[in-house]
């Protein structure tokens, strides 16, 4: 009983250290990523998606990503802490969605040769952790794609 609670007092202080770290300036991110190349190029006539989730918390909990649905056949990865996938999208509107303990949806509007970063933040739940998902700029995307490791892939493209 006093180890599963010392385990509870480590997960909680986990989280609130979590949850006071900040990212870097955006000048330094942009000086960090000045002269980075992206793992995988952008193609002619697609969009290019990078899912990523920095938080290293709730590390062995996969959050599942779908692209225009979610059913399995929409099913494109799925990340754990410190991990990013990446898929591309026809030109159009397109909902993404991202499962944990909830579901957490996007709407974008893909444009052809466009770099479109999504950022899954995690967030504490009753049973597992839960997620939230936003869009984020190309600079902060960079960033974390730089600072964190290829996930599971299942299709680039659905």
């Amino acid at each position: 009983m006093l180890r599963r609670g010392l385990i509870y007092v480590f997960l909680v202080t986990m989280l609130i250290v979590q949850g006071c770290a900040t990212l870097p300036s955006p000048e330094k991110m942009a000086l960090e990523v000045e002269g980075y190349t992206l793992p995988v190029k952008k193609e002619d006539g697609s969009a290019l998606v990078y899912v990523v989730r920095p938080s290293f918390l709730g590390k062995l909990i996969r959050f599942n990503v779908f692209l225009d649905g979610k059913e399995i056949e929409s099913e494109m990865g799925y990340t754990r802490g410190k991990q990013y996938i990446y898929f591309y999208v026809s030109p159009g509107t397109h909902q993404i969605s991202s499962k944990a303990e909830n579901w957490a949806d996007i709407t974008i509007d893909a444009k052809a040769g466009e770099l479109i970063f999504i950022k899954q933040d995690v967030k504490m739940g009753l049973i597992m952790a839960r997620n939230q998902i936003s869009q984020i700029d190309i600079v902060e995307g960079k960033y974390h794609v730089l600072n964190t490791e290829l996930g599971t892939i299942i299709k680039t493209r659905k």
